[in-house]
């Protein structure tokens, strides 16, 4: 999928190299979305462009939400173990047997990471 081009899925190429946009459909109550057309008006800008960059502010501003760094930690943890165990499980399928390390295990394994 990330060899397809922006055309292919649907979407314009993004003028800040963060990809495709892909459109969204959103469920608001009338009265954001009549701010939001007030503040469209107001800066200039469509409906969609005064969304887009309030949802780029709100996901910036998110990453530094102590909360949500929290969660992020957890879930990266959750995830470490989970391909831990899938590890594991193709390691008893495949009766002890290693298949040959991927270019990246062996990098990592003389860096010593």
């Amino acid at each position: 999928m990330s060899e397809e081009t922006a055309a292919e899925m649907g979407g314009t190429m993004h003028e800040n190299g963060m990809g495709p946009l892909r459109p969204l459909s959103v469920r608001m109550s009338d009265g954001t979305r009549a701010q939001l057309e007030i503040l469209a008006q107001l800066n200039e800008r469509s409906l969609t462009e005064q969304t887009r960059l309030a949802l780029e502010h709100w996901v910036e501003t998110s990453k530094s939400d102590p909360a949500v760094l929290r969660r992020a930690e957890q879930v990266r943890a959750e995830i470490e173990r989970d391909a831990e165990t899938r590890r594991n499980a193709i390691e008893a399928v495949l009766g002890g047997k290693t298949a040959k390390p991927t270019a990246r295990a062996s990098k990592q394994a003389s860096s010593g990471a």
